[in-house]
Protein backbone atom coordinates (compact mmCIF):
# COMPACT_ATOMS: atom_id res chain seq x y z
CA UNK A 1 0.00 0.00 0.00
CA UNK A 2 1.48 3.46 -0.79
CA UNK A 3 1.35 6.28 1.57
CA UNK A 4 -1.77 8.52 1.92
CA UNK A 5 0.95 11.77 1.81
CA UNK A 6 -0.40 13.02 -1.83
CA UNK A 7 2.74 14.53 -3.66
CA UNK A 8 0.91 16.14 -6.31
CA UNK A 9 -2.84 17.91 -5.38
CA UNK A 10 -5.63 18.94 -7.86
CA UNK A 11 -8.51 21.13 -5.58
CA UNK A 12 -11.88 21.01 -6.19
CA UNK A 13 -14.94 23.13 -4.05
CA UNK A 14 -17.60 21.54 -4.44
CA UNK A 15 -20.07 24.18 -5.44
CA UNK A 16 -23.65 23.18 -3.75
CA UNK A 17 -24.22 21.47 0.15
CA UNK A 18 -22.58 17.65 -0.25
CA UNK A 19 -23.07 14.48 1.73
CA UNK A 20 -21.71 11.13 1.80
CA UNK A 21 -23.00 8.08 3.41
CA UNK A 22 -20.13 5.17 4.05
CA UNK A 23 -22.23 2.16 3.37
CA UNK A 24 -23.90 3.65 0.20
CA UNK A 25 -20.49 4.80 -0.87
CA UNK A 26 -19.66 1.29 -0.37
CA UNK A 27 -21.84 0.10 -2.72
CA UNK A 28 -21.42 2.50 -5.02
CA UNK A 29 -17.27 1.99 -5.49
CA UNK A 30 -18.05 -1.96 -5.84
CA UNK A 31 -20.06 -1.41 -8.83
CA UNK A 32 -16.98 0.84 -10.06
CA UNK A 33 -14.20 -1.92 -8.57
CA UNK A 34 -11.05 -2.32 -11.09
CA UNK A 35 -10.82 -5.04 -13.11
CA UNK A 36 -7.40 -6.10 -15.03
CA UNK A 37 -7.48 -4.88 -19.24
CA UNK A 38 -8.85 -7.96 -20.95
CA UNK A 39 -7.35 -8.96 -24.60
CA UNK A 40 -8.75 -5.80 -26.33
CA UNK A 41 -8.79 -3.19 -24.09
CA UNK A 42 -6.38 -0.70 -24.13
CA UNK A 43 -7.34 0.74 -20.57
CA UNK A 44 -9.06 0.21 -17.47
CA UNK A 45 -10.08 2.16 -14.32
CA UNK A 46 -11.14 1.25 -11.41
CA UNK A 47 -11.33 1.07 -7.60
CA UNK A 48 -9.48 -0.33 -5.15
CA UNK A 49 -8.75 -1.43 -1.76
CA UNK A 50 -6.87 1.75 0.02
CA UNK A 51 -6.30 -1.02 2.56
CA UNK A 52 -6.17 -4.49 2.80
CA UNK A 53 -9.62 -4.38 4.90
CA UNK A 54 -11.23 -1.34 3.71
CA UNK A 55 -11.97 0.58 0.31
CA UNK A 56 -11.94 3.41 1.47
CA UNK A 57 -10.91 5.31 4.95
CA UNK A 58 -13.35 7.85 6.21
CA UNK A 59 -12.48 9.82 9.30
CA UNK A 60 -14.59 13.14 10.37
CA UNK A 61 -16.33 13.65 7.18
CA UNK A 62 -13.43 12.81 5.39
CA UNK A 63 -12.73 10.03 2.51
CA UNK A 64 -10.04 8.36 1.24
CA UNK A 65 -10.34 6.68 -1.77
CA UNK A 66 -7.78 5.07 -4.04
CA UNK A 67 -8.26 4.40 -8.55
CA UNK A 68 -6.03 2.19 -10.23
CA UNK A 69 -5.83 2.94 -14.34
CA UNK A 70 -4.26 0.03 -15.95
CA UNK A 71 -3.14 0.67 -19.57
CA UNK A 72 -1.52 -1.12 -22.36
CA UNK A 73 1.64 -0.45 -23.54
CA UNK A 74 3.00 -0.42 -27.01
CA UNK A 75 5.84 1.55 -28.53
CA UNK A 76 4.81 3.64 -31.41
CA UNK A 77 8.43 1.82 -33.40
CA UNK A 78 6.77 -1.67 -33.25
CA UNK A 79 3.48 -0.38 -34.65
CA UNK A 80 5.13 1.57 -37.34
CA UNK A 81 7.13 -1.83 -38.28
CA UNK A 82 4.36 -4.13 -38.46
CA UNK A 83 1.78 -0.84 -40.91
CA UNK A 84 4.97 -0.40 -43.04
CA UNK A 85 5.27 -4.28 -43.18
CA UNK A 86 1.64 -4.85 -44.09
CA UNK A 87 1.39 -2.22 -46.42
CA UNK A 88 4.86 -2.94 -48.08
CA UNK A 89 3.35 -6.26 -48.86
CA UNK A 90 -0.27 -5.27 -49.81
CA UNK A 91 1.33 -2.62 -52.52
CA UNK A 92 3.51 -5.51 -53.92
CA UNK A 93 0.69 -8.02 -53.98
CA UNK A 94 -1.72 -5.71 -55.86
CA UNK A 95 0.83 -3.06 -57.39
CA UNK A 96 -0.71 -0.02 -56.24
CA UNK A 97 -0.07 2.21 -53.34
CA UNK A 98 -2.14 2.20 -50.18
CA UNK A 99 -3.92 5.86 -49.67
CA UNK A 100 -3.61 7.25 -46.30
CA UNK A 101 -7.24 5.84 -44.90
CA UNK A 102 -6.79 2.56 -46.01
CA UNK A 103 -3.56 3.21 -43.77
CA UNK A 104 -5.47 4.00 -40.84
CA UNK A 105 -7.23 0.83 -41.03
CA UNK A 106 -4.32 -1.20 -41.34
CA UNK A 107 -2.71 0.07 -38.43
CA UNK A 108 -6.06 -0.58 -36.60
CA UNK A 109 -5.81 -4.31 -37.33
CA UNK A 110 -2.36 -3.94 -36.06
CA UNK A 111 -3.21 -2.48 -32.58
CA UNK A 112 -5.75 -5.25 -32.31
CA UNK A 113 -3.05 -7.91 -33.25
CA UNK A 114 -0.48 -6.04 -31.25
CA UNK A 115 -3.31 -5.64 -27.89
CA UNK A 116 -3.08 -9.30 -26.34
CA UNK A 117 0.26 -9.56 -26.00
CA UNK A 118 1.34 -5.67 -24.73
CA UNK A 119 2.77 -4.78 -21.70
CA UNK A 120 0.42 -3.57 -18.95
CA UNK A 121 1.47 -0.60 -16.91
CA UNK A 122 -0.86 0.58 -13.76
CA UNK A 123 -0.74 3.56 -11.72
CA UNK A 124 -3.00 4.09 -8.70
CA UNK A 125 -4.09 7.91 -8.02
CA UNK A 126 -5.70 8.60 -4.58
CA UNK A 127 -9.09 10.89 -4.25
CA UNK A 128 -9.61 12.80 -0.75
CA UNK A 129 -13.32 14.00 -0.75
CA UNK A 130 -13.87 16.58 2.44
CA UNK A 131 -17.03 16.49 3.07
CA UNK A 132 -16.19 18.80 6.19
CA UNK A 133 -14.77 21.13 4.14
CA UNK A 134 -16.59 20.63 0.96
CA UNK A 135 -13.40 20.32 -1.08
CA UNK A 136 -12.32 17.68 -3.29
CA UNK A 137 -8.19 16.94 -3.71
CA UNK A 138 -7.13 14.63 -6.59
CA UNK A 139 -3.95 12.72 -6.58
CA UNK A 140 -2.90 14.64 -9.95
CA UNK A 141 -0.24 16.27 -11.84
CA UNK A 142 -2.41 18.41 -14.14
CA UNK A 143 -6.38 19.14 -14.66
CA UNK A 144 -6.56 16.83 -17.89
CA UNK A 145 -5.70 13.53 -15.32
CA UNK A 146 -7.59 15.17 -12.63
CA UNK A 147 -11.01 15.34 -14.85
CA UNK A 148 -10.37 11.58 -15.78
CA UNK A 149 -10.42 10.98 -12.19
CA UNK A 150 -13.29 13.12 -11.14
CA UNK A 151 -14.85 11.81 -14.25
CA UNK A 152 -15.25 8.40 -12.43
CA UNK A 153 -16.24 9.36 -9.25
CA UNK A 154 -19.08 11.75 -10.46
CA UNK A 155 -20.16 8.22 -12.16
CA UNK A 156 -19.85 6.55 -9.12
CA UNK A 157 -21.56 9.02 -6.75
CA UNK A 158 -24.26 9.70 -9.33
CA UNK A 159 -23.45 13.57 -9.58
CA UNK A 160 -20.40 15.74 -8.46
CA UNK A 161 -20.87 19.42 -8.23
CA UNK A 162 -17.13 20.73 -8.53
CA UNK A 163 -15.27 23.50 -9.90
CA UNK A 164 -11.68 24.54 -9.40
CA UNK A 165 -10.58 26.34 -6.27
CA UNK A 166 -10.02 29.63 -7.56
CA UNK A 167 -8.96 32.53 -5.56
CA UNK A 168 -10.39 36.22 -5.77
CA UNK A 169 -6.43 37.85 -6.92
CA UNK A 170 -4.96 35.88 -9.63
CA UNK A 171 -2.42 33.57 -8.06
CA UNK A 172 0.41 34.76 -10.17
CA UNK A 173 -0.10 38.52 -9.79
CA UNK A 174 0.13 37.67 -6.00
CA UNK A 175 3.57 35.43 -5.93
CA UNK A 176 5.01 37.92 -8.68
CA UNK A 177 4.51 40.71 -6.15
CA UNK A 178 5.98 38.22 -3.30
CA UNK A 179 9.32 38.21 -5.18
CA UNK A 180 9.10 41.82 -6.54
CA UNK A 181 9.24 42.88 -3.14
CA UNK A 182 11.93 40.51 -1.97
CA UNK A 183 8.99 39.67 0.81
CA UNK A 184 7.34 36.05 1.43
CA UNK A 185 4.78 36.56 3.82
CA UNK A 186 5.01 35.12 7.50
CA UNK A 187 5.22 31.09 7.61
CA UNK A 188 6.93 31.15 3.83
CA UNK A 189 9.94 30.96 2.48
CA UNK A 190 11.10 30.78 -0.97
CA UNK A 191 12.56 27.75 -2.51
CA UNK A 192 15.13 27.98 -5.54
CA UNK A 193 12.37 26.99 -8.39
CA UNK A 194 9.95 29.10 -10.56
CA UNK A 195 8.81 29.87 -13.87
CA UNK A 196 8.39 33.43 -14.83
CA UNK A 197 6.34 33.99 -18.46
CA UNK A 198 6.11 36.97 -20.56
CA UNK A 199 3.15 39.17 -20.02
CA UNK A 200 2.47 39.74 -23.69
CA UNK A 201 1.95 36.95 -26.16
CA UNK A 202 5.03 35.13 -27.66
CA UNK A 203 7.30 36.83 -25.13
CA UNK A 204 8.86 33.35 -23.91
CA UNK A 205 9.54 31.90 -20.52
CA UNK A 206 12.14 31.19 -18.02
CA UNK A 207 12.53 28.62 -16.08
CA UNK A 208 14.63 29.23 -12.46
CA UNK A 209 16.71 25.74 -10.77
CA UNK A 210 18.89 26.00 -7.80
CA UNK A 211 18.24 29.96 -7.50
CA UNK A 212 18.01 32.66 -5.49
CA UNK A 213 14.23 34.08 -6.15
CA UNK A 214 14.73 36.83 -4.20
CA UNK A 215 17.67 38.19 -5.91
CA UNK A 216 18.09 41.12 -8.28
CA UNK A 217 18.37 39.16 -11.34
CA UNK A 218 14.76 37.20 -10.77
CA UNK A 219 13.69 40.79 -9.93
CA UNK A 220 14.96 42.42 -13.51
CA UNK A 221 12.54 39.70 -15.24
CA UNK A 222 10.00 41.34 -13.55
CA UNK A 223 10.51 44.53 -14.18
CA UNK A 224 10.88 43.49 -17.85
CA UNK A 225 7.51 42.04 -18.10
CA UNK A 226 7.05 38.94 -16.50
CA UNK A 227 5.08 37.21 -14.17
CA UNK A 228 5.54 34.62 -11.83
CA UNK A 229 3.18 31.46 -12.57
CA UNK A 230 4.84 28.61 -10.68
CA UNK A 231 7.10 28.71 -7.28
CA UNK A 232 9.08 26.98 -5.00
CA UNK A 233 7.74 27.45 -1.30
CA UNK A 234 8.36 26.53 2.01
CA UNK A 235 6.21 26.65 4.93
CA UNK A 236 7.01 26.44 8.29
CA UNK A 237 10.11 23.91 7.43
CA UNK A 238 7.48 20.76 7.82
CA UNK A 239 6.36 20.93 4.22
CA UNK A 240 7.96 22.12 0.86
CA UNK A 241 6.03 22.48 -2.57
CA UNK A 242 5.77 24.27 -6.06
CA UNK A 243 2.60 26.44 -6.12
CA UNK A 244 0.89 26.91 -9.81
CA UNK A 245 -1.02 29.56 -11.02
CA UNK A 246 -4.25 27.33 -11.02
CA UNK A 247 -3.82 26.38 -8.01
CA UNK A 248 -2.53 22.97 -8.15
CA UNK A 249 0.19 21.78 -5.90
CA UNK A 250 2.99 19.60 -6.39
CA UNK A 251 6.48 18.17 -5.76
CA UNK A 252 4.81 18.36 -2.38
CA UNK A 253 7.72 16.99 0.15
CA UNK A 254 6.62 16.61 4.06
CA UNK A 255 9.43 16.71 7.16
CA UNK A 256 10.87 13.70 8.26
CA UNK A 257 9.96 14.13 11.36
CA UNK A 258 6.41 14.71 10.05
CA UNK A 259 6.28 11.40 8.17
CA UNK A 260 7.60 9.16 10.94
CA UNK A 261 4.97 10.51 13.68
CA UNK A 262 3.43 7.12 13.35
CA UNK A 263 6.38 5.01 13.49
CA UNK A 264 5.45 2.79 17.06
CA UNK A 265 2.76 1.39 14.78
CA UNK A 266 3.57 -2.10 14.30
CA UNK A 267 4.62 -2.25 10.23
CA UNK A 268 2.64 -5.31 9.68
CA UNK A 269 -0.81 -3.32 10.74
CA UNK A 270 -1.19 -2.06 7.34
CA UNK A 271 -4.60 -0.69 8.10
CA UNK A 272 -4.00 0.90 11.40
CA UNK A 273 -0.50 2.78 10.08
CA UNK A 274 -2.73 4.14 6.74
CA UNK A 275 -5.99 5.38 9.33
CA UNK A 276 -3.27 6.86 11.08
CA UNK A 277 -1.23 8.61 8.34
CA UNK A 278 -4.02 9.56 6.39
CA UNK A 279 -5.09 11.45 9.89
CA UNK A 280 -1.99 12.97 10.11
CA UNK A 281 -1.68 14.06 6.45
CA UNK A 282 -5.05 15.87 6.38
CA UNK A 283 -4.48 17.70 9.47
CA UNK A 284 -1.56 18.59 8.42
CA UNK A 285 -2.36 19.13 4.18
CA UNK A 286 -5.67 21.25 5.55
CA UNK A 287 -3.55 23.37 7.74
CA UNK A 288 -1.16 24.37 5.23
CA UNK A 289 -4.47 25.17 2.32
CA UNK A 290 -5.87 27.14 5.02
CA UNK A 291 -3.24 28.98 5.20
CA UNK A 292 -2.55 29.65 1.71
CA UNK A 293 -6.23 30.54 0.92
CA UNK A 294 -5.05 33.33 3.27
CA UNK A 295 -1.83 34.67 1.71
CA UNK A 296 -3.48 34.45 -1.43
CA UNK A 297 -5.74 37.22 -0.73
CA UNK A 298 -8.41 34.71 -0.19
CA UNK A 299 -10.86 32.24 -2.22
CA UNK A 300 -13.12 33.43 -5.23
CA UNK A 301 -16.65 34.37 -4.13
CA UNK A 302 -19.15 32.78 -6.59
Amino acid sequence: MKTPFLKNVCIYRLSRDFKLDPETLEKQMAEFAFSPCGSQDMSRRGWVNVTPEKLFIEHEDSFLLCCQHQVKIIPNPVINDAVAERVAKIEADQGRKIRRIERLTIKDEVLHTLLPRAFSKNTSNYVWVDVAHQLVFVEATSARVAEDLLGLLRKTLGSLPVVPLTMETPIELTITEWLKKSAMPAGYAAGSEAVLKAILENGGALRVSKQDLLSDEITTHIDAGKLATTLALDWQKRITFRLADDMTIKAIHYADDLRDQNDDIEREDIHSRMVADFILFKAEFGALLASLIDVLGGEYAR
